[in-house]
């Protein structure tokens, strides 16, 4: 009996990711250190094979990267450390560039160097000659190679400069090749690659070539990922590219899509086994570090991914999920939502009812009573789409046996500068009544929703203490109109408990209102949500032992 399994039949195809160094070329993003190491374990959990730490010598960051990834601190399992850098300069001696000197002393067990494919660069960029250019790249591959250490050719600008002078180009891939190098990687370094052009050009490079291939994108032109895709059908086996597809100008090709797409749909191993359903996690990850606000029309693993808003769809959906999801979005770790608007039908709100375990049904007065409050709310200046929490509270409230677990009586918010020099400081009072007891506290903030929100807490922490893991994490303010200061404000607020993380909105002409009215939600959630999944467990669990 066989003991390989299915995936063992899979072509594999290596994954090198550059977000440390490519990735952090794209405009508004910085990279410290400390970031750099904790991308590179997250990376290599992933299970990529390759992660590219940056530059050695180029900036003093990645030299400290380098020397602490040396010194035992990085702990990779699964991917290989690769510095990177140009081919000596022209006239010089390997072992005399200090570049070259400094990709050997990073101790990496994989280099990759860079080479000019394009005649135009090397006459114009280097100024130097196209025979002098084919002596740098043999030169620089055999140094490296000598030394035991794997070798990863990046020949820069190919699909340019093949397009400008085929010959010159393929005669820069032999020199690598014929020099030793275990990876020739065909770059589009400019991304004005057509996908119809891949597979000629790479039919070509084959002929002359025996060396594996891989390639490198960028997504000027908006097709990044199509060409990588079809670089890998065309006999490529190392992808490049960043998570998210950070990078310079329009950005290098997003990973998580390729390896989605390699993975699921066109039968290739890119990651061990199991480890695509991180790609959603590590793709907010990398955001996060990055400081950047995560894409939500990101394909596979944005939070608007696998939304579904008109009613039609969702009535399908609630059917056979495959009608609008062209994949199962727990594959990449993501999940259905289903959004809810002054747009939705009953298919909308009875698939909301569904997964929050509300015994809701096509024609109920409830459900009729919900779409009304929707679009009432909404033409006030709410909005539910990305407000799920307020939206499944609103639910809830139309339960007969729905117990608020505080009411406000009464709120006071000042703000006073004491002083021509004094901060600003902000005072809040608040009245709440929890059962049956009414608690007035008053606490002061750095800001008016701080110090509201501090008033807040200090009322309901003698009878909640399970508030005391909520954190608000985000705060935005919206004006939706053109009135100056009268104009209507939308309020969203995310907040979460280190497990969980939720989203709240409030609305009105006045700002502590409807920040009041997200914040008091935001409070209100956690509170509910823990009520009604007891219930919900114990109705499943006497359903259970009735069967």
């Amino acid at each position: 009996m066989s003991n390989f399994t299915e995936d063992d039949l899979k072509p594999r195809v290596l994954v090198y990711d550059t977000t440390l160094r490519d990735g952090s070329q794209g405009e508004g993003l910085s990279f410290s250190v400390d970031d750099k190491i904790n991308l590179a374990r997250k990376l290599d959990d992933l299970g990529v094979a390759y992660i590219e730490g940056g530059w050695p010598g180029s900036n003093p960051k990645d030299e400290e990267f380098f020397a602490r990834a040396a010194s035992g601190e990085l702990h990779l399992k699964n991917a290989k450390l690769a510095a990177f850098g140009s081919t000596r300069k022209p006239h010089t001696l390997p072992e005399n560039d200090n570049n070259l000197r400094l990709l050997m002393q990073s101790r990496t067990p994989v280099v990759t160097v860079f080479g000019k494919s394009w005649d135009l660069h090397v006459t114009h960029a280097l100024n130097t000659t196209l025979e002098e250019n084919l002596e740098m790249i043999s030169d620089s591959v055999a140094f490296f190679v000598a030394a035991g250490r794997e070798m990863v050719y990046d020949a820069e600008h190919f699909f340019d400069g093949f397009k400008a002078n085929p010959n010159y180009a393929l005669a820069t891939l032999r020199r690598a090749a014929q020099a030793g190098a275990h990876w020739i990687v065909l770059c589009d370094t400019n991304g004005g690659l057509l996908t119809h052009e891949v597979a000629d050009i790479m039919a070509r490079v084959q002929a002359e070539v025996t060396t594996p291939l891989g390639i490198h994108v960028h997504n000027d032109g908006d097709l990044a990922c199509a060409n990588t895709l079809f670089a890998v059908q065309n006999g490529a086996r190392q992808v490049q590219g960043t998570i998210n597809g950070y990078g310079e100008r329009c950005g290098n090709v997003n990973l998580v899509s390729v390896i989605s797409n390699l993975e699921l749909k066109m039968g290739y191993e890119c990651l061990p086994t199991g480890s695509v359903t991180k790609l959603t996690e590590t793709s907010h990850y990398v955001a996060e570090v990055a400081n950047l606000a995560h894409n939500n029309q990101m394909p596979f693993v944005g939070r608007s991914a696998f939304a579904h808003k008109g009613g039609v769809h969702v009535d399908a959906v609630m059917k056979d999920r495959r009608t609008y999801e062209h994949i199962v979005p727990e594959q990449v770790g993501n999940h259905q939502r289903v959004l809810v608007s002054e747009l939705a039908g009953q298919s909308n709100v009875l698939h909301k009812a569904y997964q929050m375990g509300l015994g809701l049904h096509k024609g109920d007065a409830e459900v009729r009573d919900v779409i009304e409050q929707i679009k009432q709310l909404e033409s006030k200046g709410f909005q539910f789409e990305n407000a799920e929490a307020s939206f499944e509270l609103l639910m809830w409230r139309t339960q007969a046996d729905y117990v608020a677990p505080f009411e406000l009586r009464d709120m006071l918010v000042l703000s006073e500068k004491r002083g021509s020099t004094g901060e600003l400081m902000s005072e809040a009072t608040v009245k709440l009544k929890v059962e049956d007891v009414i608690m007035h506290t008053a606490a002061e903030g750095n800001g008016p929703v701080n110090a509201l929100d501090a008033a807040f807490r200090k009322a309901l922490a003698p009878f909640y203490p399970q508030l005391d893991t909520v954190r608000l994490v985000d705060y935005k303010v919206r004006v939706l109109n053109e009135e100056g200061t009268a104009s209507q404000i939308r309020v969203t607020i995310a907040s979460g408990d280190g497990t969980h993380i939720w989203h709240t909105v409030g609305s009105s002409t006045n700002v502590i209102e409807a920040s009041w009215i997200a914040l008091a939600d935001s409070l209100e959630y956690p509170l509910v949500r823990h009520h009604f999944e007891r219930a919900t467990n114990s109705r499943v669990e006497q359903v259970q032992v009735a069967v």
